[in-house]
């Protein structure tokens, strides 16, 4: 009997969630990232259970967030097909950026417990690695919806020559976007760690507002480049 472990890789201690002999989860990721769904569901359903002509305040962030993202997927996929993977694209950057923004915001190291710390559920690779194989699984599932069998015919382009290159690169993709994203925020929470150890009043402030901004900005580096992978294969 094979057993299936979801990831060998430890950075640090964490607060296991034991399910079986094999399954083992970091309960401090699950936690704050099941946190950060009911925050985003309450924050979508409230904001767009009163649709106004006239919008009010939530209604506008909501339809600039909408804008943002709608123009990113037009921009990489097209007019043609964006609307197809548009609540794929939403769905990774607004979970991406409440998960940024959950461990800018708020202040975790101040509640213990037994084992880990919480922080952002996105300084863990574990989480950074599932986002960037679902958009792989994504956009090989849009080269198959659109062009079927026709869509391997890319990997020998422009010479079947490049056929390895081309393989390796749908490798290095899920690979780049993992890294990116956990390196830059690592870096973030632990400059802000530090800074705050060493000088604790109010110069932190303006490290944390860079932080945020930097953290919004990652999530939709993530969203425009998985926006560009889809794009790529339906082009």
């Amino acid at each position: 009997m094979y057993s299936f472990l979801l990831s060998n890789i430890e950075v640090g201690s964490h607060l296991y969630v034991n399910f079986s002999e094999t399954l083992h989860l970091h309960g401090e990721t699950l936690i704050v990232s099941t946190l950060v769904i009911i925050a985003l569901t309450l924050f979508l359903v409230i904001g767009t259970s009163n649709l106004q002509k006239t919008p009010g305040n939530l209604q506008n962030i909501i339809e600039v967030i909408y804008d943002l993202i709608k123009s990113v997927a037009i921009t990489q996929m097209g007019p043609s097909y964006y609307s197809q993977f548009l609540p794929f694209i939403a769905t990774i950057f607004l979970f991406i950026l409440g998960c940024n923004w959950a461990g800018a915001l708020i202040p975790w190291k101040l509640i213990e417990i037994p084992e880990g710390e919480f922080a952002a559920p996105t300084n863990d690779i574990n989480t950074t690695a599932c986002l960037a194989i679902l958009t792989s699984l994504t956009y090989f599932g849009a080269g198959f919806k659109i062009k079927g069998i026709g869509y391997f015919a890319r990997y020998i382009k422009p010479t079947p020559l490049l056929l390895p290159i081309n393989i390796i690169e749908d490798f290095t993709k899920p690979l780049s976007l993992n890294f990116r994203l956990f390196g830059n925020i690592v870096a973030d929470e632990l400059t802000v760690t530090v800074i705050c150890s060493v000088v604790p009043i109010l110069i932190p402030v303006p490290i944390m507002v860079l932080g945020l901004f930097a953290s919004t900005i990652q999530a939709l580096i993530f969203a425009t480049l998985a926006s560009a992978y889809i794009g790529e294969v339906i082009e």
